[in-house]
């Protein structure tokens, strides 16, 4: 039977072993212990109070007094200079006053009427022309007309030379028929004579209007 290799540990090492063991144990119980006991220690212990009265307030500062106020200096009032005035003597009593004379209004200077307005020389005396009678006859009637019974007025307008003779004829109002009107301008010129108008009483060539009348009898 082969021996083992292994050989058992002697009991001097495990003696050692043990002491070692113990003292591990008795440094871990003494620290447990001591460590309970010295908490007990510390809750049982009293505690102690005290009352820290309370800090009192600085009292305030006084305000600083105000500043004086002075008093502005009175006015320096200068008296007005003293005038003296001369008082006129009084008048004598038995001098007499006279009156100032009264004042008079003066006329104002009297305005010279204006000049006469020229007067313009009188026109010359204006004649119209007119019918000699003595020297006129009526125009003949125009045959035709008499037989168709025509009849009526116009209105001529001569030009009256400076002997009455007409040497110019105008119709400015037709009777109505040709025949008629054509007949007064021809009759007027050859039939009539006229005094002839004036100007300043000189004789002046001169329209003269006037009305004729175609009447059958």
């Amino acid at each position: 039977m082969a021996s083992s290799s292994y050989s058992s540990p002697p009991a001097s090492r495990l003696i050692g072993i043990g002491l070692v063991v113990l003292l591990h144990a008795a440094i871990i119980y003494a620290l447990v212990t001591g460590l309970a006991h010295r908490a007990v220690e510390v809750i049982r212990a009293p505690i102690e109070t005290r009352i820290i009265a309370a800090a009192k307030p600085e009292p305030p500062q006084p305000a600083p007094p105000p500043p004086l106020q002075l008093a502005p200096p009175p006015p320096v009032v200068v008296p007005p200079p003293e005038i003296n005035i001369e008082k006129p003597p009084p008048p004598a009593r038995s001098a007499a006053i006279t009156p100032p004379p009264p004042v008079r209004p003066v006329a104002p200077p009297p305005v010279p009427a204006p000049a006469p307005a020229p007067v313009p020389a009188a026109a010359p005396a204006r004649v119209m022309p007119r019918i000699d009678a003595n020297h006129s006859r009526q125009p003949e009637y125009p045959a035709a007309s008499r037989r168709l019974g025509e009849q009526g007025s116009v209105v001529l307008q001569v030009l009256v030379d400076t002997d009455g003779r007409v040497i110019d004829s105008k119709l400015l109002q037709s009777s109505g028929y040709d025949r008629l009107d054509q007949a007064a301008l021809a009759g007027v010129r050859s039939d009539y004579r006229f005094v002839p108008g004036t100007v300043g009483g000189k004789p002046q060539q001169m329209w003269y209007t006037f009305k004729f009348t175609w009447k059958l009898r």
